[in-house]
């Protein structure tokens, strides 16, 4: 992780890992599979992506085998409660900007295993990734600003790349707010029967 709490390139799949893992225990080769063909689709084969080992989350403690040894017999992998801790980490770091193909990757992890955090803690990473958002949004403006006198094919680009962030902007705002009302909405139901639960003892 750099300094600045963002995720390093080696450490996407190694939050890909963990997160499936916490969703549900995966053969060696399973796992290895689903964590390739993902960072395949969403960044295109890389070499600095495939240089991961499950062995090495082994070795430290964060994922253990139920039965078997490791990648010489396709064994069960699940995680552990290191890993568990690992996984929350790492979906707590933030994005770098600018906008590159590996920040794609880690906000495509980041936002397939949010779901496991709180939804507190949900609410909270997504008005982060909007606030990344608007930092990119301000860097395009300024970019069309200096350039205003440039092509239209050149300004007509930068336009649609300002509308897609836009949109993804109202869409993060919008999601977090519904998981916020949805949570505080739970917590209003939750109140009344646990002060109702003395009185009927």
């Amino acid at each position: 992780m750099f300094r600045d709490h963002s995720l390093a390139p080696a450490e996407a799949l190694r939050l890909a890992a963990l997160g499936m893992l916490a969703e549900a225990p995966r053969r060696y080769g399973d796992l290895a599979a689903e964590i390739r063909h993902f960072a395949t689709r969403i960044v295109g084969p890389t070499l600095e992506l495939m240089g991961t080992s499950l062995e090495v989350l082994r070795y430290e403690g964060l994922v253990e085998a139920v039965n078997g040894r490791g990648m010489e017999d396709n064994a069960m992998l699940q995680i552990t409660a290191s890993g568990r801790a690992a996984l929350f980490e790492l979906l707590r770091a933030g994005l770098r900007t600018p906008l590159n193909q590996f920040n794609k990757l880690f906000l495509a992890i980041k936002l397939r295993f949010l779901h496991l955090l709180a939804p507190a803690e949900q609410v909270q990473q997504l008005r982060l990734v909007a606030e990344w958002y608007r930092s990119e949004l301000e860097r395009l403006e300024e970019l069309r600003h200096h350039h205003a006198e440039s092509s239209r094919l050149f300004l007509g680009w930068l336009e649609q790349e300002t509308a897609q962030i836009r949109t993804r902007l109202g869409w993060l705002l919008a999601t977090a707010a519904e998981i916020a009302d949805k949570e505080a909405g739970a917590q209003a139901e939750q109140g009344p029967k646990r002060e109702s639960g003395p009185q009927g003892e």
